[in-house]
């Protein structure tokens, strides 16, 4: 993971699912989500405990394949151990995935290698909200 390619995937991603987003305001996938929504990005939030409920003017869905039209990158808010399902889940939805991305403290070698294999960067152990600012210098 360099910083060319981190800056490469901020600034080509446009639509990304964050999954683990929670409605409380204090959560980290919460005011990051909602950072990344206020820099423009069309964030989807995803969480089955959550489903139906709205954070920063978006309807939380259950799970990726409920999302129409897909996304270019899946954020992970979801413990290490449990990165594989959700990788192979985005795997199914989004053939055309671009990015997974795990966020700080988040690293799962298997999940990153079979990612990869099809293709799709994978970022590992960073933020969205400190990458941007420090990469693109936006604020």
């Amino acid at each position: 993971m360099t910083d060319a390619l981190i800056k490469d995937v901020l600034t080509r991603t446009r639509r990304i699912a964050v999954v683990g987003v929670s409605p409380n305001p204090a959560r980290p996938s919460h005011y990051v989500s909602e950072y990344l929504a206020q820099k423009g990005y069309d964030v989807v939030p995803v969480n089955p405990v959550h489903a139906g409920k709205e954070v920063f003017g978006k309807t939380i869905v259950a799970t990726l394949a409920e999302i129409d039209p897909p996304v270019q990158m899946v954020d992970i808010f979801r413990r290490s151990e449990d990165v594989p399902p959700v990788v192979d889940e985005a795997l199914a939805a989004f053939p055309d995935l671009e990015t997974i991305w795990m966020q700080m403290g988040i690293t799962n070698a298997e999940a990153a290698a079979k990612a990869e294999a099809r293709g799709v960067d994978v970022i590992q152990d960073r933020c969205p909200k400190v990458e941007i600012p420090r990469l693109l210098g936006w604020a």
